[in-house]
Protein backbone atom coordinates (compact mmCIF):
# COMPACT_ATOMS: atom_id res chain seq x y z
CA UNK A 1 0.00 0.00 0.00
CA UNK A 2 0.99 3.74 0.06
CA UNK A 3 3.91 5.02 1.95
CA UNK A 4 5.31 8.48 2.72
CA UNK A 5 9.18 8.49 2.36
CA UNK A 6 9.41 12.21 3.45
CA UNK A 7 9.98 10.96 7.56
CA UNK A 8 12.23 8.32 9.03
CA UNK A 9 15.81 7.24 8.43
CA UNK A 10 16.45 7.71 4.84
CA UNK A 11 18.77 4.75 5.00
CA UNK A 12 16.11 2.22 6.37
CA UNK A 13 13.34 3.98 4.31
CA UNK A 14 15.81 3.16 0.82
CA UNK A 15 16.50 -0.43 1.70
CA UNK A 16 12.95 -1.22 2.47
CA UNK A 17 11.59 -0.01 -1.00
CA UNK A 18 14.60 -1.41 -2.76
CA UNK A 19 14.70 -4.85 -1.46
CA UNK A 20 11.41 -5.94 -3.09
CA UNK A 21 12.06 -3.60 -6.30
CA UNK A 22 15.15 -5.34 -6.56
CA UNK A 23 14.12 -9.08 -6.38
CA UNK A 24 11.30 -8.26 -8.56
CA UNK A 25 13.80 -6.61 -10.97
CA UNK A 26 15.69 -9.58 -10.48
CA UNK A 27 13.09 -11.86 -11.40
CA UNK A 28 12.22 -9.34 -14.70
CA UNK A 29 15.84 -10.41 -15.60
CA UNK A 30 14.98 -13.89 -15.17
CA UNK A 31 12.67 -13.87 -18.19
CA UNK A 32 15.89 -13.22 -20.60
CA UNK A 33 17.79 -15.28 -18.33
CA UNK A 34 15.25 -18.36 -18.94
CA UNK A 35 15.07 -17.77 -22.09
CA UNK A 36 19.11 -17.71 -22.76
CA UNK A 37 19.29 -20.72 -20.52
CA UNK A 38 16.65 -23.07 -22.33
CA UNK A 39 17.31 -21.93 -25.71
CA UNK A 40 21.14 -22.21 -25.42
CA UNK A 41 20.68 -26.00 -24.27
CA UNK A 42 17.67 -27.36 -25.84
CA UNK A 43 18.28 -25.23 -29.55
CA UNK A 44 22.32 -25.08 -29.34
CA UNK A 45 24.76 -22.51 -29.44
CA UNK A 46 23.48 -20.91 -32.94
CA UNK A 47 20.12 -20.10 -31.69
CA UNK A 48 21.90 -18.97 -28.48
CA UNK A 49 23.73 -16.25 -30.47
CA UNK A 50 20.10 -15.75 -32.70
CA UNK A 51 18.71 -14.58 -29.82
CA UNK A 52 21.52 -12.71 -28.30
CA UNK A 53 22.42 -10.82 -31.62
CA UNK A 54 19.30 -8.49 -30.66
CA UNK A 55 20.13 -7.37 -27.15
CA UNK A 56 21.10 -4.38 -27.79
CA UNK A 57 17.98 -3.45 -29.74
CA UNK A 58 15.73 -4.75 -27.43
CA UNK A 59 17.59 -2.76 -24.74
CA UNK A 60 16.52 0.18 -26.97
CA UNK A 61 13.19 -0.39 -27.25
CA UNK A 62 12.33 -1.56 -23.95
CA UNK A 63 14.86 0.77 -22.23
CA UNK A 64 12.68 3.51 -23.69
CA UNK A 65 9.24 1.61 -22.33
CA UNK A 66 10.88 1.22 -19.10
CA UNK A 67 12.37 4.86 -18.88
CA UNK A 68 9.41 6.60 -20.53
CA UNK A 69 7.12 4.74 -17.42
CA UNK A 70 9.09 5.47 -15.00
CA UNK A 71 9.33 9.56 -16.07
CA UNK A 72 5.76 9.25 -15.60
CA UNK A 73 5.90 8.27 -11.98
CA UNK A 74 7.75 11.25 -10.98
CA UNK A 75 5.09 13.81 -10.99
CA UNK A 76 2.72 11.27 -9.27
CA UNK A 77 5.37 10.77 -6.09
CA UNK A 78 5.96 15.02 -6.22
CA UNK A 79 1.44 14.97 -5.84
CA UNK A 80 2.03 12.47 -3.28
CA UNK A 81 4.46 13.43 -1.19
CA UNK A 82 3.39 17.21 -1.29
CA UNK A 83 -0.30 15.65 -0.19
CA UNK A 84 -1.73 17.35 -3.61
CA UNK A 85 -3.81 14.37 -4.67
CA UNK A 86 -6.34 15.57 -7.06
CA UNK A 87 -3.45 16.79 -9.18
CA UNK A 88 -2.02 13.08 -8.92
CA UNK A 89 -4.86 12.01 -10.47
CA UNK A 90 -5.26 13.96 -13.04
CA UNK A 91 -0.94 12.99 -13.54
CA UNK A 92 -2.32 9.09 -13.59
CA UNK A 93 -5.06 9.31 -15.72
CA UNK A 94 -3.03 11.38 -18.25
CA UNK A 95 -0.32 9.20 -17.79
CA UNK A 96 -2.34 6.27 -19.07
CA UNK A 97 -3.28 8.09 -21.88
CA UNK A 98 -0.42 8.97 -23.11
CA UNK A 99 1.08 5.63 -22.37
CA UNK A 100 -1.52 3.97 -24.85
CA UNK A 101 -0.41 6.16 -27.47
CA UNK A 102 3.14 5.59 -27.18
CA UNK A 103 2.51 2.01 -26.88
CA UNK A 104 0.40 1.75 -29.87
CA UNK A 105 2.53 3.66 -32.24
CA UNK A 106 6.20 2.01 -31.17
CA UNK A 107 4.40 -1.02 -31.43
CA UNK A 108 3.64 -0.69 -35.12
CA UNK A 109 6.62 1.20 -35.81
CA UNK A 110 9.58 -1.92 -34.56
CA UNK A 111 7.29 -4.66 -36.50
CA UNK A 112 7.53 -2.71 -39.61
CA UNK A 113 10.97 -1.74 -38.97
CA UNK A 114 12.27 -5.30 -37.90
CA UNK A 115 13.44 -6.43 -40.92
CA UNK A 116 15.84 -2.94 -41.33
CA UNK A 117 17.15 -3.08 -38.04
CA UNK A 118 18.42 -6.97 -38.34
CA UNK A 119 20.46 -5.09 -41.43
CA UNK A 120 21.81 -2.47 -39.20
CA UNK A 121 23.08 -5.05 -36.74
CA UNK A 122 24.61 -6.99 -39.01
CA UNK A 123 22.94 -10.01 -37.98
CA UNK A 124 24.27 -13.03 -40.10
CA UNK A 125 22.13 -15.23 -43.09
CA UNK A 126 22.75 -18.21 -40.23
CA UNK A 127 21.60 -16.14 -37.88
CA UNK A 128 18.42 -14.39 -39.17
CA UNK A 129 15.89 -16.59 -39.54
CA UNK A 130 15.39 -16.96 -36.02
CA UNK A 131 16.59 -13.71 -34.67
CA UNK A 132 13.84 -12.33 -36.51
CA UNK A 133 11.12 -14.47 -35.41
CA UNK A 134 12.33 -13.44 -31.67
CA UNK A 135 12.62 -9.87 -32.42
CA UNK A 136 9.14 -9.47 -34.26
CA UNK A 137 7.02 -11.47 -31.06
CA UNK A 138 8.81 -9.18 -28.48
CA UNK A 139 8.21 -6.26 -30.47
CA UNK A 140 4.57 -7.21 -30.96
CA UNK A 141 4.35 -7.94 -27.45
CA UNK A 142 5.06 -3.89 -26.10
CA UNK A 143 1.62 -2.57 -25.18
CA UNK A 144 2.18 -5.39 -22.29
CA UNK A 145 5.28 -4.29 -21.09
CA UNK A 146 4.07 -0.77 -21.18
CA UNK A 147 0.70 -2.05 -19.36
CA UNK A 148 3.12 -3.58 -16.50
CA UNK A 149 5.76 -1.03 -16.21
CA UNK A 150 3.29 2.18 -15.78
CA UNK A 151 1.25 0.62 -13.23
CA UNK A 152 4.11 -0.92 -11.49
CA UNK A 153 5.77 2.78 -12.17
CA UNK A 154 2.66 4.65 -10.36
CA UNK A 155 2.21 2.50 -7.47
CA UNK A 156 6.15 2.38 -6.76
CA UNK A 157 5.45 6.74 -6.95
CA UNK A 158 3.10 6.30 -4.07
CA UNK A 159 5.63 3.72 -2.24
CA UNK A 160 4.29 0.35 -3.02
CA UNK A 161 7.38 -1.20 -4.24
CA UNK A 162 5.50 -4.61 -3.00
CA UNK A 163 2.92 -5.67 -4.72
CA UNK A 164 5.02 -5.31 -8.28
CA UNK A 165 7.40 -7.77 -7.17
CA UNK A 166 4.57 -9.96 -5.74
CA UNK A 167 3.01 -10.25 -9.23
CA UNK A 168 7.01 -10.69 -11.02
CA UNK A 169 7.11 -13.79 -9.10
CA UNK A 170 3.59 -15.18 -10.18
CA UNK A 171 4.75 -14.18 -14.03
CA UNK A 172 8.34 -15.43 -13.41
CA UNK A 173 7.35 -18.76 -12.24
CA UNK A 174 4.67 -18.74 -15.20
CA UNK A 175 7.20 -18.37 -17.30
CA UNK A 176 9.49 -21.08 -16.54
CA UNK A 177 6.63 -23.34 -17.21
CA UNK A 178 5.39 -21.35 -20.90
CA UNK A 179 9.17 -21.58 -22.10
CA UNK A 180 9.46 -25.14 -21.57
CA UNK A 181 5.96 -25.92 -23.07
CA UNK A 182 6.81 -23.70 -26.27
CA UNK A 183 10.25 -24.90 -26.82
CA UNK A 184 10.52 -28.17 -25.68
CA UNK A 185 6.59 -28.92 -25.91
CA UNK A 186 5.19 -27.28 -28.99
CA UNK A 187 8.50 -26.91 -30.76
CA UNK A 188 7.98 -23.41 -31.50
CA UNK A 189 11.77 -22.84 -31.62
CA UNK A 190 13.08 -18.94 -30.65
CA UNK A 191 9.71 -17.38 -31.06
CA UNK A 192 8.50 -19.49 -28.87
CA UNK A 193 10.87 -18.09 -25.83
CA UNK A 194 9.53 -14.78 -27.04
CA UNK A 195 6.38 -15.78 -26.22
CA UNK A 196 6.71 -17.44 -23.10
CA UNK A 197 8.06 -14.04 -22.04
CA UNK A 198 5.24 -11.83 -22.96
CA UNK A 199 2.46 -13.69 -22.08
CA UNK A 200 3.99 -13.78 -19.09
CA UNK A 201 4.69 -9.99 -18.89
CA UNK A 202 0.90 -9.60 -19.88
CA UNK A 203 -0.30 -11.74 -16.54
CA UNK A 204 1.91 -9.49 -14.64
CA UNK A 205 0.36 -6.01 -16.10
CA UNK A 206 -3.38 -7.54 -15.38
CA UNK A 207 -2.66 -8.03 -12.33
CA UNK A 208 -1.26 -4.84 -11.61
CA UNK A 209 -4.66 -3.34 -13.05
CA UNK A 210 -6.54 -5.89 -10.97
CA UNK A 211 -5.39 -4.73 -7.83
CA UNK A 212 -5.58 -1.04 -8.22
CA UNK A 213 -8.76 -1.43 -9.59
CA UNK A 214 -9.94 -3.56 -6.28
CA UNK A 215 -7.79 -2.66 -3.62
CA UNK A 216 -5.97 0.51 -4.14
CA UNK A 217 -9.13 3.59 -4.44
CA UNK A 218 -6.08 6.64 -3.70
CA UNK A 219 -5.02 6.11 -7.37
CA UNK A 220 -8.42 5.79 -9.02
CA UNK A 221 -8.89 9.21 -11.14
CA UNK A 222 -12.43 10.77 -10.88
CA UNK A 223 -14.72 11.62 -13.43
CA UNK A 224 -13.29 15.58 -13.49
CA UNK A 225 -9.70 13.89 -13.54
CA UNK A 226 -10.48 12.25 -16.88
CA UNK A 227 -9.27 14.94 -19.93
CA UNK A 228 -6.07 15.33 -20.91
CA UNK A 229 -4.89 18.84 -20.01
CA UNK A 230 -2.20 20.83 -21.32
CA UNK A 231 0.21 21.27 -18.42
CA UNK A 232 -0.43 17.96 -16.71
CA UNK A 233 0.77 16.37 -20.51
CA UNK A 234 3.69 18.45 -20.92
CA UNK A 235 4.90 17.87 -17.24
CA UNK A 236 4.73 13.95 -17.90
CA UNK A 237 6.35 13.80 -21.29
CA UNK A 238 9.05 16.34 -20.26
CA UNK A 239 10.32 13.59 -17.90
CA UNK A 240 8.99 10.46 -19.60
CA UNK A 241 10.28 11.54 -22.91
CA UNK A 242 13.91 12.23 -21.79
CA UNK A 243 14.36 9.41 -20.07
CA UNK A 244 13.18 7.07 -22.67
CA UNK A 245 15.12 8.71 -24.69
CA UNK A 246 18.23 8.03 -22.36
CA UNK A 247 17.99 4.52 -22.36
CA UNK A 248 17.54 4.48 -25.59
CA UNK A 249 20.54 6.61 -26.63
CA UNK A 250 22.77 4.71 -24.08
CA UNK A 251 21.79 1.72 -26.35
CA UNK A 252 22.33 3.11 -29.75
CA UNK A 253 25.70 3.28 -28.23
CA UNK A 254 25.69 -0.52 -27.46
CA UNK A 255 23.35 -1.07 -30.68
CA UNK A 256 27.02 -0.42 -31.85
CA UNK A 257 28.85 -2.26 -30.12
CA UNK A 258 27.02 -5.24 -30.51
CA UNK A 259 27.07 -4.95 -34.40
CA UNK A 260 30.87 -4.42 -33.97
CA UNK A 261 30.86 -7.85 -32.28
CA UNK A 262 28.35 -9.35 -34.11
CA UNK A 263 31.31 -8.69 -37.20
CA UNK A 264 33.59 -11.33 -35.10
CA UNK A 265 31.92 -14.59 -35.51
CA UNK A 266 29.61 -16.74 -33.98
CA UNK A 267 31.85 -17.77 -31.32
CA UNK A 268 31.87 -14.19 -29.88
CA UNK A 269 28.52 -13.64 -30.52
CA UNK A 270 27.60 -16.17 -28.37
CA UNK A 271 29.90 -15.21 -25.14
CA UNK A 272 29.34 -11.88 -25.52
CA UNK A 273 25.29 -12.99 -25.07
CA UNK A 274 26.29 -15.39 -22.11
CA UNK A 275 28.20 -12.50 -20.04
CA UNK A 276 25.32 -10.36 -21.30
CA UNK A 277 22.57 -11.89 -19.42
CA UNK A 278 24.33 -12.31 -16.44
CA UNK A 279 25.43 -8.67 -16.72
CA UNK A 280 22.18 -7.58 -16.85
CA UNK A 281 21.00 -9.93 -14.20
CA UNK A 282 24.05 -8.29 -11.45
CA UNK A 283 22.92 -4.95 -12.68
CA UNK A 284 19.34 -5.28 -11.14
CA UNK A 285 20.66 -4.19 -7.46
CA UNK A 286 22.01 -0.78 -9.28
CA UNK A 287 18.75 0.12 -10.72
CA UNK A 288 16.73 -0.56 -7.70
CA UNK A 289 18.44 1.23 -5.39
CA UNK A 290 18.31 4.03 -7.93
CA UNK A 291 14.72 4.24 -8.67
CA UNK A 292 14.13 3.79 -4.63
CA UNK A 293 16.67 6.80 -4.18
CA UNK A 294 14.39 8.11 -7.11
CA UNK A 295 11.35 8.40 -5.37
CA UNK A 296 12.97 9.20 -2.17
CA UNK A 297 13.52 12.09 -4.02
CA UNK A 298 10.35 13.21 -5.30
CA UNK A 299 8.63 12.60 -2.59
CA UNK A 300 10.71 14.87 -0.43
CA UNK A 301 11.15 17.55 -3.13
CA UNK A 302 7.29 17.84 -2.83
CA UNK A 303 7.90 18.11 0.94
CA UNK A 304 10.52 20.88 0.34
CA UNK A 305 13.21 18.57 2.34
CA UNK A 306 16.39 19.10 1.10
CA UNK A 307 18.49 17.74 4.21
CA UNK A 308 16.77 14.62 3.25
CA UNK A 309 17.41 14.60 -0.50
CA UNK A 310 21.09 15.04 -0.26
CA UNK A 311 21.52 12.48 3.10
CA UNK A 312 19.37 9.92 0.72
CA UNK A 313 21.69 10.48 -2.27
CA UNK A 314 24.61 9.92 -0.16
CA UNK A 315 23.58 6.83 1.92
CA UNK A 316 21.99 5.24 -1.57
CA UNK A 317 25.63 5.75 -3.25
CA UNK A 318 27.33 4.55 -0.45
CA UNK A 319 25.03 1.32 -1.38
CA UNK A 320 25.59 0.72 -4.41
CA UNK A 321 29.17 1.07 -4.47
CA UNK A 322 29.49 -1.35 -1.77
CA UNK A 323 27.31 -3.78 -3.87
CA UNK A 324 29.51 -2.97 -6.71
CA UNK A 325 32.48 -3.89 -5.34
CA UNK A 326 31.34 -7.53 -3.96
CA UNK A 327 29.81 -8.38 -7.17
CA UNK A 328 32.77 -7.38 -9.31
CA UNK A 329 34.71 -9.62 -7.57
CA UNK A 330 32.70 -12.52 -8.48
CA UNK A 331 32.47 -11.49 -12.10
CA UNK A 332 36.03 -11.83 -11.82
CA UNK A 333 36.81 -15.21 -10.09
CA UNK A 334 32.99 -16.64 -11.16
CA UNK A 335 32.13 -15.95 -14.65
CA UNK A 336 33.20 -18.85 -16.22
CA UNK A 337 31.50 -20.78 -14.02
CA UNK A 338 27.98 -18.52 -14.21
CA UNK A 339 28.67 -18.81 -18.22
CA UNK A 340 27.80 -21.87 -17.99
CA UNK A 341 24.49 -21.93 -17.45
CA UNK A 342 23.49 -20.67 -21.01
CA UNK A 343 26.73 -22.76 -22.20
CA UNK A 344 27.80 -26.53 -22.11
CA UNK A 345 30.78 -27.09 -21.06
CA UNK A 346 32.63 -28.73 -24.49
CA UNK A 347 32.03 -24.86 -25.74
CA UNK A 348 35.31 -23.83 -24.29
CA UNK A 349 36.10 -21.26 -26.96
CA UNK A 350 32.30 -19.50 -26.18
CA UNK A 351 33.03 -19.58 -22.53
CA UNK A 352 36.56 -18.39 -22.39
CA UNK A 353 34.58 -15.39 -24.31
CA UNK A 354 32.43 -14.90 -21.77
CA UNK A 355 34.38 -15.24 -19.06
CA UNK A 356 37.21 -12.55 -20.36
CA UNK A 357 34.18 -10.16 -21.10
CA UNK A 358 32.48 -10.53 -17.51
CA UNK A 359 36.71 -10.46 -15.83
CA UNK A 360 37.34 -6.85 -17.34
CA UNK A 361 34.45 -5.82 -16.28
CA UNK A 362 34.58 -6.86 -12.91
CA UNK A 363 37.08 -4.31 -11.86
CA UNK A 364 34.93 -1.38 -13.17
CA UNK A 365 31.38 -2.62 -12.06
CA UNK A 366 31.50 -0.31 -8.51
CA UNK A 367 31.38 2.43 -11.14
CA UNK A 368 27.87 1.63 -11.93
CA UNK A 369 27.06 2.69 -8.49
CA UNK A 370 27.84 6.21 -8.98
CA UNK A 371 26.15 6.62 -12.57
CA UNK A 372 22.82 4.89 -11.56
CA UNK A 373 21.92 6.63 -8.72
CA UNK A 374 23.65 10.15 -9.23
CA UNK A 375 21.44 9.87 -12.50
CA UNK A 376 18.37 8.52 -11.45
CA UNK A 377 18.60 11.41 -8.68
CA UNK A 378 19.39 13.89 -10.97
CA UNK A 379 15.75 12.80 -12.48
CA UNK A 380 14.00 12.84 -9.36
CA UNK A 381 14.60 15.64 -8.61
CA UNK A 382 13.43 17.21 -12.25
CA UNK A 383 15.97 17.93 -14.85
CA UNK A 384 15.78 14.93 -16.73
CA UNK A 385 17.30 16.69 -19.42
CA UNK A 386 20.28 16.62 -18.12
CA UNK A 387 20.25 13.25 -17.03
CA UNK A 388 19.90 12.69 -20.55
CA UNK A 389 22.88 14.11 -21.43
CA UNK A 390 24.71 11.06 -19.31
CA UNK A 391 22.81 8.92 -22.15
CA UNK A 392 25.20 10.68 -24.97
CA UNK A 393 28.61 10.50 -22.95
CA UNK A 394 28.28 6.99 -22.74
CA UNK A 395 26.43 6.51 -26.70
CA UNK A 396 29.47 8.19 -27.59
CA UNK A 397 32.42 6.68 -25.54
CA UNK A 398 31.25 2.87 -26.58
CA UNK A 399 30.52 4.41 -30.34
CA UNK A 400 34.19 5.29 -30.37
CA UNK A 401 35.59 2.28 -28.48
CA UNK A 402 33.14 -0.18 -31.48
CA UNK A 403 34.00 1.62 -34.36
CA UNK A 404 37.89 2.76 -33.50
CA UNK A 405 39.51 -0.12 -31.54
CA UNK A 406 37.73 -3.21 -32.36
CA UNK A 407 39.50 -3.27 -35.88
CA UNK A 408 42.78 -3.27 -34.45
CA UNK A 409 42.46 -4.99 -30.86
CA UNK A 410 39.11 -7.36 -31.30
CA UNK A 411 37.60 -8.53 -29.04
CA UNK A 412 39.32 -7.14 -26.67
CA UNK A 413 38.37 -3.67 -27.38
CA UNK A 414 34.60 -5.14 -26.92
CA UNK A 415 35.25 -5.99 -23.89
CA UNK A 416 36.41 -2.15 -22.56
CA UNK A 417 33.77 -0.62 -24.11
CA UNK A 418 31.00 -0.70 -21.29
CA UNK A 419 33.65 0.23 -19.00
CA UNK A 420 34.61 3.06 -20.73
CA UNK A 421 30.97 4.36 -21.02
CA UNK A 422 30.33 3.93 -17.29
CA UNK A 423 33.21 6.74 -16.28
CA UNK A 424 33.06 8.77 -18.81
CA UNK A 425 29.20 9.47 -17.70
CA UNK A 426 30.36 9.37 -13.60
CA UNK A 427 32.62 12.39 -14.86
CA UNK A 428 30.10 14.31 -16.40
CA UNK A 429 27.52 13.63 -13.82
CA UNK A 430 28.70 13.77 -10.30
CA UNK A 431 29.16 17.51 -10.96
CA UNK A 432 26.13 17.96 -12.67
CA UNK A 433 24.49 16.34 -9.41
CA UNK A 434 26.06 19.26 -7.33
CA UNK A 435 24.88 22.09 -9.74
CA UNK A 436 21.06 20.45 -9.75
CA UNK A 437 21.31 20.43 -6.02
CA UNK A 438 22.22 24.12 -5.89
CA UNK A 439 19.24 25.23 -7.98
CA UNK A 440 16.69 22.99 -6.25
CA UNK A 441 18.04 24.73 -3.09
CA UNK A 442 17.26 28.10 -4.84
CA UNK A 443 14.06 27.57 -5.97
CA UNK A 444 13.30 26.29 -2.41
CA UNK A 445 14.40 29.44 -1.34
CA UNK A 446 17.23 28.31 0.82
CA UNK A 447 21.16 28.16 0.51
CA UNK A 448 22.81 24.99 -1.41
Amino acid sequence: MAKSMTEGRPFKLILQFALPLLIGNLLQQTYNIIDAAIVGRVLGANALASVGSTSSVQFMVLGFCIGCCTGFGVPVAKCFGAGRLDKMKHYIFSAMALTGIVAFLLTILCAVLCPWILRILSVSEELYGNAYQYLLVIFLGLPFTFLYNLLASILRAVGDSRTPFMFLVISAVLNIGLDLLCIMGFGWGCAGAAIATIMSQAVSGMLCLFFIYKKVELLHPDRENCRLEGDVSRDLLSMGLPMGFQFSITAIGSMVMQSANNSLGSVYVSGFTAGLKIKQFTMCPFDAIASSVSVFCGQNLGAGKLERIRQGVKEGVAIAVGYGIVSGLVLIFGGRFLSMLFVGGEAGEVLDASARYLRFMGFFYWSLGILNVVRLSIQGLGYAGRAVFAGVVEMVARSVVSLCFVGIFGYTAICFADETAWMSACFYLVPMYVLCMRRTAKKLGRNG
